[in-house]
């Protein structure tokens, strides 16, 4: 018998906050910019997003998503000897944000009268939209070979803190929000519940397309620390990439995309979703789509894509998903697993 990973439990949160692209129109409004639903709509998809409120942090909205995940897990904070939490938005510069989330967990626990989860590792990981990816697969090595036993890992985001609200091609696409999984060990032969295969990948030479090239120093901000992007060099790279990391983690689980029940993917743009779909030859009603709703959630926007397709129902017990992702960096990857 072989030592696996498996997703337990799923959970996600969106905050209260949510603005529809007629309030999106209205704000850029307000500062002398043009646009419109139409324009939004058609070369994104997206319809609405989430932002979070002041004070809220990656933290809080990580939080809510994995009290719900640990739950649907029916396993208790303590249980949880492993915290993975991928953003690119913390909560400060340090300590990491998977930290703190680890110390609001334990004192959610220790209200219950539970035992807490400190003492377990704690880590942030960035690989910006990829980071999920990124994440899981480290979760899903650490559980393999022993380093852990139930694992928690997040995707959490405040894009709304570094938006540049004068800039109408970026700051209508992204928004705030965590997802969830837990993830723990189990033993069988490899037909169960199980994370089959993933393929993770970076090229630095691209780095400038999409990035916030800002930063600390001597209490200051050096840079600019808002978010810049040259959406066309990132459709261009996204969809070839994608499926790329996608038929290498299908060849690695000796699984073709006739295998593959449903496509789980980065929600970064309805276009780059329907391409990639295509080119693994699956129909959209196998998609889980919710970039029309949230917008570009980032590192959030797979585990809150994942949760709305199995509490929806649609993501059935034994089904077979692709988890693909792509981000600054530019970072890629792909996760196949069993649910």
């Amino acid at each position: 018998m072989r030592r696996y990973s498996r997703i337990s439990g799923t959970g996600s949160y969106l905050p209260p906050r949510r603005l529809t692209n007629a309030d999106m129109v209205g704000l850029l409004a307000e500062r002398g910019i043009e646009t419109s639903d139409d324009w939004i709509v058609d070369r994104t998809g997206i319809r609405a997003r989430h932002y979070a409120d002041d004070g809220v942090n990656a933290s809080d909205l990580g939080l809510q998503a994995s009290l719900k995940a640990i739950e649907a897990a029916g396993c208790q904070i303590g249980d949880i000897d492993l915290i993975i939490v991928a953003t690119s938005t913390p909560d400060m510069v340090f300590p990491s944000t998977a930290s703190i989330l680890q110390r609001k967990l334990t004192e959610s626990a220790q209200a219950l009268g539970q035992p807490g989860a400190a003492g377990g590792a704690a880590f942030d990981v960035q690989a910006v939209c990829s980071g999920f990816i990124y994440a899981l697969t480290i979760a899903d090595a650490m559980i393999q070979t022993g380093a852990a036993t139930r694992a928690l890992v997040v995707g959490a985001e405040v894009f709304s803190r570094i938006l540049d609200f004068n800039d109408r091609t970026t700051c209508v696409l992204f928004g705030d929000g965590a997802g969830a999984v837990v993830l723990e060990a189990v033993e069988h032969d490899g037909s169960g519940p199980a994370v089959l295969a993933s393929d993770i990948h970076a090229d630095g030479r691209h780095t400038g397309i999409l990035c916030v090239p800002g930063t600390v120093s001597g209490g200051q901000v050096l840079g600019d620390p808002l978010l810049k992007m040259d959406g066309q060099a990132v459709f261009k790279l996204a969809v070839g990439l994608l499926e790329s990391a996608a038929k290498a983690a299908l060849a690695k689980a000796g699984k073709t995309e006739a295998d593959v029940d449903w496509l789980v993917p980065h929600q970064a743009n309805l276009r780059i979703i329907q391409s990639t779909a295509r080119k693994l030859k699956l129909s959209m009603d196998k998609v889980i789509v919710t970039v029309d709703q949230h917008g570009n959630t980032s590192a959030a926007s797979i585990p809150l894509a994942l949760d709305e397709g199995v509490r929806s129902g649609r993501i059935q017990p034994g089904q077979t998903a692709m988890l693909e992702g792509v981000g600054g960096g530019f970072t890629w990857g792909a996760v196949l697993l069993r649910l």
